[in-house]
């Protein structure tokens, strides 16, 4: 029968690896919004974002409601790594009756304790005195916590039932108690439980601890999640430390076949039966009640004490749990057994003694090995969610069962390693948790908040505010009349040039076309056959030699020719003469649809004899010198024109192109009868609005902010192209790593420590924006962006690295929308609509690769343009294809 006992205590390793993987499921349950109200492993956020770095200081007040008593500290961190904190306390008894009374009247007690406490221990000039004196509550019941200091509770246990609290926010409850002590400067900042407080004290000297496991009366684990994954709390970024309340775990009947009958006895006894299933395997309140029912049943199965009376063990609560510690923490003999036996009232023998001995240390065993398979489910749930192949990671650990015996942190090691291979824990035993660890968790508050406000203040500018963002609209729409205007467009910022496009494709284009795309050191040449079923292109990529692009403009326009006969002649295409559509994304004075004048070379061009020149001209006398006479160009644009026109064939509503890449531009079809600066009212034309440079004038100076002058200055072309440097790909980046400067310098990032590395131009990539904000990219990825600067990131560097990038790339996309908002507006306008819908042709990296940028944009051109129903396609190929559809509708109209 001992056998039998024995064995049925003790729980073989594969029913452990199947019990660590129902954790693990019911841990997901918690975190998820949809199952979190079934699931019994609750997973309670904390609101706890980062542990202590050890910078912390100042004095904190901790209350902590303990089973009959109060405690109350004063704690004084001096910033030194938190090695030597200093502690003031004093304990109080709980009165009488008070734990089941009104639960006003147990706030009050605890508020009276503390301004009794406050006056014994602070001298009368300091009491007086202005400075707060932030308190963190240990509150230790299940509480639905929405903020740190927000938390209703949901309900009491370990013998407390006080009326009116349940539901009620404790934190606002002690905090009106002590306003009527008249304790002004006393603010209640942080709620927690113990096992929080654990993990606070053993993240010391640099090292973090991320899991605390307490080991007690009851039990319960918390630990470092992903922010992201805590689905029942709105914090995204980072980590927060997860309250999992494990104790609840099987009470869903997943542990129903690990139950003894002795364990369904003290089950059944409790105040509670059928609740907190494991913390009744587990928790020391429970232990000695395990072993009494297992030695009541041996006794009547004659194993044990046999004719002698066992009176003595029908009484419930009479076998502590000191005494079960007492008979197994002893090595030698059983001497010390048959002394505990015989204080209790009982008459054992030599074999009883043994037997007892056997059975402790099996229930003691069986409670250690439990915590060690709880341990493991958040190591490798933690190890997978992190996206690492190896965890390294501290525990902290606490409670009655862990001081208390001997093999405790022997057996949680070795089973979490047996169960969890690929992760390393570290225990750190917790010095006073509820208490030292309240302080910690008051302290990292305020710390955390003194950053946020510093973060807030850096970052301030670059948040736009509705009425920024309509000032803007309104701003882009007056420049964009003033562009338009016959008298005012030489001096407007945004120079809406005409480009003699009149129409967007109908579909019933045809035919064969060919594609010139001079737009940088690389030249393509393309075929486009469009036909009913659809378009279908051929092209080939020519390069520019540098002796070329900065020679003379005969030599430049000679080599175009030359690769167009050596692309025909590969296509078969010398015979025929096709209409040719020329996309030159060069700045140029349109002044027909075939004919525009170089204004000047950019991006490393400088052939001679050109500029002011007509482009396509230049291009007919070179096929001339070439002999090459089945040239007909029919269309010069540039490529924001041909982004619109390669939707437009999709799309009969597409009348907008817009790029967002390396640069920034915008074009649309204005009515004829608007357009100043070309004869005729009839119709509409595209307008290519070159609105990079909007604000050149002055006009965006209020939103300019430092990072972005800095930046400005630094450039080839200082106060020009404003718009552009505070949108497109090629600035934000540099934006980015002024503003990392800056908060480096105020001690907010990298310890305060730059890089020299950051210190380098244009070292930190606009891609690296892209990366870093991608959602719920692990932030180990981030930490490797910046190790890439030579940067020593921490966890909340990270977090704020990616709410830097955030914040530029918002703005970027907010201030696109601005723009764009004038033009459908204007659109609207023009037409006398009430509601425009109308569709706009997308080109560039920023919008194409960056994943939160076109939302963005989406979501704030719907707010500052209500009546408008706009939707966005990806250009495909929008300066080849889009300039065989120039030609295609030119020929058509023609």
């Amino acid at each position: 029968q001992i056998q039998r006992a024995l064995r049925s205590l003790c729980i073989p390793l594969e029913r452990l690896h199947i019990m660590k993987g129902h954790m693990m499921q019911d841990m997901c349950k918690g975190l998820s919004r949809q199952t979190h109200a079934q699931a019994k492993v609750r997973m309670l956020p904390t609101y706890i974002c980062s542990t202590p770095n050890g910078t912390e200081k100042g004095n904190f007040l901790v209350v902590e409601l303990c089973q009959s008593q109060v405690r109350i500290l004063l704690v004084t961190l001096y910033g030194d790594g938190n090695m030597s904190p200093q502690i003031v306390y004093k304990i109080f008894d709980l009165p009488d009756g008070i734990t089941q009374g009104e639960g006003q009247a147990l706030f009050d007690f605890i508020a009276q304790c503390v301004s009794q406490f406050l006056a014994e221990t602070t001298s009368p000039d300091t009491s007086s005195s202005e400075e707060r004196l932030p308190l963190g509550f240990v509150f230790p019941f299940t509480c639905k916590q929405t903020q740190l200091d927000k938390a209703e509770l949901l309900s009491w246990s370990k013998g407390f039932s006080c009326s009116g609290v349940v539901g009620k926010d404790v934190v606002q409850m002690l905090q009106s108690a002590i306003n009527k002590q008249e304790l002004s400067r006393v603010d209640v900042v942080a709620l927690m439980n113990d096992t929080v407080g654990t993990l606070m004290t053993c993240s010391m000297e640099g090292r973090p601890c991320e899991i605390a496991v307490v080991a007690d009366k009851g039990s319960n684990c918390c630990f470092m999640a992903e922010a992201y994954l805590v689905e029942t709390a709105e914090e995204t970024s980072g980590r927060m430390c997860v309250n999992t309340e494990w104790g609840c775990f099987g009470d869903d009947g997943t542990l129903n076949d690990i139950f003894t009958p002795y364990d369904e006895s003290v089950d059944e006894d409790s105040y509670n039966p059928g609740e907190k299933r494991f913390e009744k395997l587990v928790g020391t309140l429970y232990l000695g009640e395990i072993v009494r029912h297992a030695l009541i049943a041996l006794t009547a199965e004659k194993a044990l004490f046999t004719g002698t009376d066992i009176a003595v063990l029908k009484e419930k609560g009479v076998f502590t749990i000191q005494h079960v510690l007492d008979i197994i923490n002893n090595e030698d003999g059983t001497t010390d057994v048959k002394r505990v036996l015989e204080v209790l009232g009982l008459q054992p023998s030599e074999r009883d003694c043994g037997r007892v001995q056997q059975i402790c240390r099996a229930v003691v065993g069986r409670a250690a090995t439990l915590h060690a398979v709880g341990l493991a489910a958040i190591l490798s749930y933690m190890c997978q969610t992190r996206d690492l192949e190896t965890l390294m990671v501290n525990v902290g650990v606490d409670g009655e069962l862990y001081t208390g015996y001997s093999r405790f942190e022997e057996i949680l090691q070795s089973v979490s390693r047996l169960l969890s291979p690929e992760c390393m824990a570290t225990l750190l035993p917790s010095k006073d948790g509820s208490g030292r660890g309240a302080a910690m968790v008051t302290a990292v508050a305020l710390r955390l908040a003194a950053q946020r406000r510093a973060v807030n203040e850096v970052l301030g500018p670059l948040r736009l505010t509705r009425a920024d963002l309509e000032k803007v609209q309104a701003l882009m729409r007056q420049e964009m009349e003033r562009g338009l205007g016959k008298h005012t467009n030489a001096t407007a910022s945004v120079r809406m040039l005409p480009t003699f496009v009149t129409h967007t494709p109908d579909g019933t284009e045809q035919g064969d076309f060919l594609a010139l795309d001079l737009g940088g050191t690389n030249f393509r040449v393309l075929v486009v056959r469009v036909t009913k079923e659809g378009i279908s292109m051929a092209s080939e990529i020519y390069v520019i030699p540098v002796a070329i692009m900065q020679g003379t403009g005969e030599r430049l326009f000679d080599h175009i020719i030359d690769c167009i006969v050596d692309f025909q002649t590969k296509q078969n295409l010398m015979t025929q003469t096709l209409p040719l559509g020329f996309t030159f994304s060069f700045p140029c004075q349109q002044v027909g649809l075939d004919k525009a004048l170089l204004l000047t070379w950019t991006k490393g061009f400088t052939a001679s004899g050109c500029v002011g020149q007509d482009v396509v001209q230049l291009l007919r006398d070179a096929a001339q010198r070439k002999q090459h006479s089945g040239l007909q160009v029919v269309a010069l644009l540039n490529d924001t024109v041909g982004t619109m026109m390669s939707c437009g064939y999709d799309d009969p509503k597409c009348e907008i192109g817009l790029i967002v890449g390396t640069g920034t531009n915008a074009c649309y079809m204005e009515e004829m009868r608007n357009v100043g600066t070309v004869e005729g009212d009839e119709g509409r034309m595209c307008i290519n609005m070159e609105w990079g440079a909007f604000g050149d004038n002055g006009c965006l100076d209020h939103i300019f902010t430092h990072f972005d002058r800095v930046v400005d200055e630094s450039t080839i072309n200082p106060g020009k192209q404003r718009f552009e440097k505070l949108i497109s790909g090629m600035y934000l980046g540099e934006i980015v790593r002024q503003i990392l400067l800056v908060m480096t310098e105020k001690q907010l990032m990298f310890q305060g420590r730059p890089s020299p590395k950051l210190q380098t131009r244009n070292i930190f990539q606009t891609k690296f924006l892209s990366t870093i904000e991608l959602n719920g990219l692990a932030l180990r990825q981030i930490r490797a962006i910046l190790h890439e600067l030579e940067l020593d990131a921490s966890f909340e560097d990270s977090v704020l690295l990616r709410e830097v990038c955030q914040a530029v790339s918002l703005r970027a996309a907010q201030l696109c929308a601005a723009g764009l908002a004038a033009v459908v507006e204007k659109m609207r306008e023009n037409r006398g609509l009430d509601r425009l819908s109308v569709s706009v042709g997308v080109d560039g990296t920023l919008y194409k690769l960056h994943p939160c940028f076109s939302q963005n944009l989406q979501k704030t051109l719907k707010d500052l343009a209500p009546n408008c129903d706009v939707s966005f396609h990806l250009s495909e190929d929008g300066s080849g294809k889009g300039a065989a559809l120039v030609a295609a509708v030119a020929s058509r109209a023609a």
